[in-house]
């Protein structure tokens, strides 16, 4: 089954983490409890504030794991000495995750009067504009193999030929033989 996005765009490049953070989000169970606010605080400040009533800050942990910000209440177990005619608080555990923007910061936690307040910062990034210099095929050519290009040069040597080559009646019927140098970053090679 393929699955459709709005993020197959050919102009969207690079936007694949984006698609797996909103699947994240739409897989994360929309469970009530604890119930929670977020509020913002100033300019670039938020803050997440969970109604947490019965749990002390040892009952409580905040974690920020793989961009999500982690929430976890655990109160300890019920040792039995205690006998109850009705039970309308429940000592339950919960684990509450917000999925936070590239670049959040969690600034503190603080308990009061049964509230958690969780303090997170947005800065705003700065904008960066950076040039991408343009080069020539050429240069990119030789780029690519590390080399500089070579050249070939052709030159007639008449030493180098046999004494029958060097006669006007073979020159005819025979063709010359030439040198080849090859000219590599001072070196000559034959």
């Amino acid at each position: 089954m393929t699955r459709v996005t709005g993020f197959n765009s050919p102009l969207l490049v690079g936007f694949d983490h984006f698609e797996r953070l909103l699947d994240r989000v739409q897989k994360s169970q929309p469970e009530g409890y604890p119930p929670y606010n977020i509020e913002q605080i100033g300019e670039t400040r938020l803050r997440i504030t969970l109604a947490v009533a019965g749990f002390t800050e040892d009952d409580l942990a905040v974690s920020v794991e793989d961009n999500q910000l982690v929430i976890r209440g655990r109160q300890a177990t019920d040792d039995g000495s205690r006998a109850f005619l009705h039970r309308g608080i429940a000592a339950r555990q919960f684990q509450r995750a917000f999925v936070l923007a590239e670049g959040m910061e969690i600034l503190g936690a603080s308990l009061e009067t049964g509230l958690l307040h969780v303090d997170l910062d947005r800065p705003m990034p700065e904008p960066k504009v950076r040039r991408v210099p343009i080069r020539a095929e050429s240069a990119r050519a030789g780029a690519e193999t590390g080399r500089t290009p070579r050249t070939i040069d052709v030159a007639e040597d008449a030493t180098d030929e046999p004494a029958h080559a060097r006669s006007p009646a073979c020159r005819t019927t025979a063709p010359s033989r030439s040198r080849l140098t090859l000219k590599e970053t001072g070196h000559d090679s034959e």
